[in-house]
């Protein structure tokens, strides 16, 4: 148990830190709300608003309700970064240890690389890399 010791302080440290954090701001921080406040924000991307239709009860919305919707460009950076941040988190550790591992690691990671490289020319060709 003493092993464990200073791993348990160190985590009730954080916790308790992550705590108080969130306590504190909610005591001393501002509580001006405004509509702009409330919306949804992904990325510096504006929901579009669309209104429903009158009969939509079972959408979850009244009549003359609007919903919002991110935009599909959206998602699509988001399988970007998504690809992108596989590889780096897989490439990392692959260069640390590229003496160990020999010729099996470097076809391992050539082949990695070939995989990433299609799913990168796949979004291209699909338009996911043009900013209109």
């Amino acid at each position: 148990m003493n092993l464990y010791l200073p791993i348990v302080v160190l985590g009730a440290i954080a916790v308790g830190f992550a705590v108080v954090s969130v306590v504190i701001a909610s005591i001393v921080g501002p509580k001006r709300y405004n509509r702009a406040k409330l919306e949804a924000y992904e990325c510096g991307i504006e929901p579009t608003p669309y209104p429903l239709a009158a009969t939509s009860q079972h959408e979850g919305g009244a009549g003359g309700a609007t919903r919002q919707y991110i935009p599909v460009k959206y998602y699509l950076t988001a399988m970007l970064f998504i690809i992108f941040d596989i590889e780096i988190v897989f490439l990392y550790p692959w260069a640390v240890h590229f003496d160990a591992l020999g010729a099996f690691g470097l076809v391992a990671m050539a082949v990695f690389i070939f995989n990433v490289s299609v799913a990168y020319a796949y979004e291209w060709r699909r338009g996911g890399l043009s900013w209109d």
